[in-house]
């Protein structure tokens, strides 16, 4: 029985950091936020997919756009016309420092605190290669939600979810 505790130990250990290491990566992900930190916000992220998710967000708002439409013939040439806008638009919106900059950047409503005031809802396996969170945003009525993927020993944030009113200005540049 003695000499299987070895063996119980390793196992319950590396259990132990598979569950943790999300986790951890999520706190590097603030830590990086918090701190300016550019360079590691681009190793824990994969930004061409991110911006490739919106994207498809945008569009798909655009497309349940309530709006009058005109004849059927234009509803392809109107979602690739959305899509040209909103790719370039994202393209420049979605990196590193802009990130940072919106996160750094004062408030106009004073009675918000300097800063993202964001607070994790839940964090979850989804699968054993994937981890679900969901972010609470001071002001905003829907979560933002992150993908995280396991891949090459490494969790990146591989998809985002935002809410519509963020996604709103997007859709109609």
């Amino acid at each position: 029985m003695w000499a299987k505790w070895p063996l119980v130990a390793s196992m319950l250990s590396i259990g132990a950091a598979y569950v943790a290491y999300p986790y951890a990566t999520l706190y590097r992900l603030g830590s990086a936020i918090e701190s300016a930190d550019a360079s590691t916000l681009e190793s824990l992220v994969n930004w061409p997919a991110v911006r490739e998710g919106i994207k498809e967000d945008v569009c798909d708002l655009a497309a349940d756009d309530p709006t009058p439409k005109t004849g059927a013939e234009l509803l392809p040439f109107g979602a690739s016309f959305v899509r040209g806008i909103a790719s370039s638009a994202i393209d420049q919106a979605v990196t590193p420092q802009a990130l940072l900059a919106a996160t750094t950047a004062l408030p106009a409503d004073k009675s918000v605190p300097h800063g993202a005031d964001v607070h994790v809802n839940w964090a979850f396996f989804d699968s054993p290669t994937t981890f679900m969170i969901s972010l609470r945003v001071h002001g905003q009525s829907d979560p933002i939600k992150l993908e995280m993927d396991l891949r090459h020993g490494e969790w990146r944030v591989q998809r985002v979810w935002l809410p519509a009113e963020l996604l709103l200005p997007a859709a109609k540049t």
